[in-house]
């Protein structure tokens, strides 16, 4: 069977393919245009398979909140570098999982993959089909969908932090300002009572001997330690925090002058917890020039 032009332009638009991919794919399956993209599915697969092993430590957080406020979602994907998780292919697939998280009842990624999207695709095909247009190896990695009677907040910061913040009272500024400090100031929790002992008595273990290597009388060394811990619970708890818009007042403060409170919040921030790889940033750019390159050379092909 002749593989026309129109063909080629159909499968492409299709699938995003290159020109010369899409011809090879119709070549093979006859003409028969849906068969030729259940393979190309599948040589995606294998493609993003190889690519599966390869730090992806880069990406963006995405939010979603419904009209109502009272229900919101964030999610984290991530690729391999920057130049991708500024791509609008990138960028939209992780704003589609977003919605799609927002009030579903979804509990694990696994779930989330197997989910369905507009398209009619799951979010695995439409991932492995993304990985096989971009050239990088992309993982959904983690996401969360909260709601709560109060009022949900959200903030980005570009698209690397991500914060939810569920609060009652004030207003919507107010709620904007507190997601914008969690971002910046990266509390540990709410207030003080939410405190890992743990955390308190390691701290504690670790003041206490600073404190008695200075050699001070035991009552001293009491008051240097409670002193010491005072100041780490303020640094930890979003409520002890110096306000980033206004150092004079806490957030616990601002809050209280609002009539407000902070129910609790979510603070994703892209990478955190992955071990990097180091690379040097002059072959990582050539790297990706190659990629272009290829990319054309295919489509032009």
């Amino acid at each position: 069977m002749q593989i026309t032009a129109t063909m080629v332009k159909e499968l492409r638009e299709r699938t995003g393919a290159g020109m010369m991919e899409c011809k090879k794919a119709l070549v093979e399956s006859s003409g028969d245009i849906q068969a030729a993209i259940e393979q190309m599915r599948k040589m995606g697969q294998a493609k993003a398979e190889k690519k599966a092993g390869r730090i992806a430590a880069d990406g963006v957080i995405a939010l979603a909140t419904s009209a109502d406020g009272k229900q919101a979602s964030i999610v984290e994907v991530n690729c391999e570098t920057d130049f991708v998780a500024k791509d609008h292919q990138f960028q939209a697939f992780s704003g589609q999982l977003a919605k799609l998280v927002l009030g579903s009842g979804l509990k694990t990624v696994e779930e989330l993959n197997a989910a369905s999207l507009e398209s009619g695709l799951s979010v695995e095909q439409t991932r492995l089909e993304l990985v096989t247009k971009i050239g990088e190896n992309i993982q959904v990695r983690r996401f969360e969908s909260v709601g709560s009677e109060n009022t949900i907040a959200g903030y980005l910061h570009g698209n690397r932090i991500g914060v939810l913040v569920d609060y009652s009272g004030g207003d919507d500024q107010l709620g904007k300002d507190i997601a914008m400090h969690v971002a910046a100031s990266n509390p540990a929790c709410v207030s003080e009572e939410d405190v890992d002992e743990a955390v308190l008595a390691k701290e504690r273990e670790i003041f206490m001997a600073q404190a008695q290597s200075s050699g001070k009388p035991a009552d001293i060394v009491e008051k240097i330690v409670q002193g010491r811990l005072k100041k780490f619970l303020k640094e930890i708890t979003l409520l002890g925090q110096p306000f980033i818009k206004d150092s004079n007042q806490s957030v616990g403060q601002l809050l209280e002058r609002a009539n407000a409170k902070v129910a609790g919040f979510i603070r994703y921030e892209v990478g955190e917890g992955i071990e990097k790889r180091s690379e040097n940033f002059a072959d990582e750019v050539m790297d990706q020039v190659k990629r272009s390159k290829d990319k054309e050379g295919q489509e032009n092909g």
